[in-house]
């Protein structure tokens, strides 16, 4: 009994097979052993007797009437096997059991040859783990956990690079002047409940861009945007309640032109980048939807953790600096599989290492999930020893959920069916072979016949 379920053609292809196989097997070919010997012997006695042997080039063929050759049809080929053998026969009838035996170890050395593609050695191992520990200690050492100081917010020599980059790229007099001015004011801008319509919980100087989503660098292209053009501000309150409502006091903020107003957007984002309450993380509002946990001495929801992280100076420029160690990650495993690859032979061209996609380059996605997963355990125990929130490298956390998803995507779905479609592909191009050599057998075997397909 076979595992597999055939179609009516293969249960067909089977049966007319195991049929032919069988025919086969029951002609007796004459044993033509010593046939080259006995015309040697012969030979040599005619031209003992003084016969003369003609020559092959001097023979005179006499050119012979073609026989028939019919051909059955395959509804006749499959009534003759089903006839003989029945209806249900399967592939493994064809074989023995040391042939199936065969078969099933050339099937698993072409299983482990696409492994064997895919697979890490030592240095691509040592690639990624390097780079993965290279960001972890650019993390830990030069980014640090930022600090309010009389100085203002300071963190390692990274972050405050960063920081002081941003402060003279946009200096404080100069965005205080574009937040006063008209092209920079948006209706979801309010910093208190004092014009609003329905009341939103926490809503302050201090909290104000975290809770409205139009602050966020990113929701903000969209939500921000749209707020623009239709007079509202959105927000995620300190207790998760999300409201949007209009507010009269600011109804004259609006554009409704999506250019101006995405102008408007990018504006207000520029005007508040270096406030004393900067703009947040990216997505980071959204976590005021996650009122639950019990999280620390005191309990806190993780709302209430990422509300205090805040409050405390991660905002977006400490988020860019966070995603320093992560690009390091990224180059770095990037930069040594290119270099191996090209020092193992492969064209410049095909080393270039911007797809991860795994038949172009098969293990540039297992590497960087290695890489980001070092890195994230690294930054995991920087959390846990300092039991401080603000040692979270959050960029680092969604590049390791990026990858992890990828790889297991990888490992479970993709994989199988990409080794399978491998293993196929080289099967069906040895059946092709011999499918050729069949035509090419029966055009020659043809010549002297008149074919009728019966």
């Amino acid at each position: 009994m076979s595992k597999y379920r055939y179609t009516e053609l293969e249960q067909q292809i089977n049966n007319v097979l195991v049929h032919q196989d069988r025919e086969l097997a029951q002609i007796a070919f004459p044993d033509t052993k010593g046939i080259d010997e006995n015309i040697r012997q012969s030979e040599e006695l005619l031209r003992s007797l003084g016969i003369q042997i003609p020559d092959g080039d001097n023979l005179t063929i006499m050119e012979k009437p073609k026989k028939i050759m019919i051909v059955p049809s395959w509804e006749s080929l499959c009534l003759e096997a089903e006839a003989a053998v029945g209806n249900q026969c399967v592939l493994e009838d064809l074989f023995t059991v040391e042939e199936l035996q065969l078969n099933e170890q050339a099937i698993h050395a072409l299983n482990e040859e696409y492994n064997q593609l895919h697979r890490l050695d030592r240095y691509d191992i040592a690639i990624s783990a390097a780079a993965g520990l290279l960001a972890a200690a650019v993390d830990i050492l030069m980014v640090g956990i930022p600090q309010k100081t009389p100085e203002g917010l300071k963190g390692g020599v990274l972050a405050n690079y960063v920081r002081d980059y941003f402060d003279k790229k946009y200096p404080e007099a100069e965005m205080e002047k574009l937040a006063n001015s008209k092209v920079s004011k948006v209706p979801y801008d309010a910093q208190d409940n004092r014009n609003t319509v329905v009341n939103v919980e926490g809503l302050s100087t201090y909290y104000h861009r975290l809770l409205s989503l139009g602050h966020d660098p990113l929701l903000g292209l969209v939500i921000g945007v749209a707020d623009i053009m239709t007079g509202r501000m959105t927000t995620i309150d300190k207790t998760g309640k999300v409201v949007s409502q209009a507010i009269d006091e600011y109804a004259n903020r609006t554009e409704k032109d999506i250019f101006l107003a995405i102008a408007k957007q990018i504006t207000h984002f520029k005007s508040d980048i270096t406030t004393s309450m900067g703009l947040p993380a990216p997505l980071m509002g959204l976590f005021n939807l996650l009122q639950f946990g019990n999280i620390g001495e005191e309990d806190q929801t993780i709302a209430e953790i990422v509300q205090g992280m805040y409050y405390e100076g991660y905002d977006f420029i400490h988020f860019c600096t966070l995603s320093i160690p992560v690009m390091i990650a990224e180059v770095v495993t990037r930069l040594g599989y290119a270099i191996k690859r090209i020092k193992e032979g492969h064209l410049v061209k095909e080393s270039i290492p911007l797809s991860t996609n795994h038949e172009k380059h098969p293990k540039l996605g297992t590497m960087l999930f290695i890489g980001h997963s070092a890195a994230t355990a690294c930054n995991a125990g920087k959390v846990y020893f300092t039991k401080n929130p603000m040692a979270i490298n959050y960029p680092q956390w969604l590049a390791f959920g990026k990858y992890s998803y990828q790889q297991l995507k990888w490992v479970l779905i993709e994989k199988p069916e990409a080794r399978d479609a491998f293993v196929r592909g080289t099967i069906k191009e040895h059946l092709d072979e011999v499918l050729l050599s069949v035509d090419e057998t029966f055009t020659d075997i043809s010549k002297e016949y008149i074919v009728v397909i019966g």
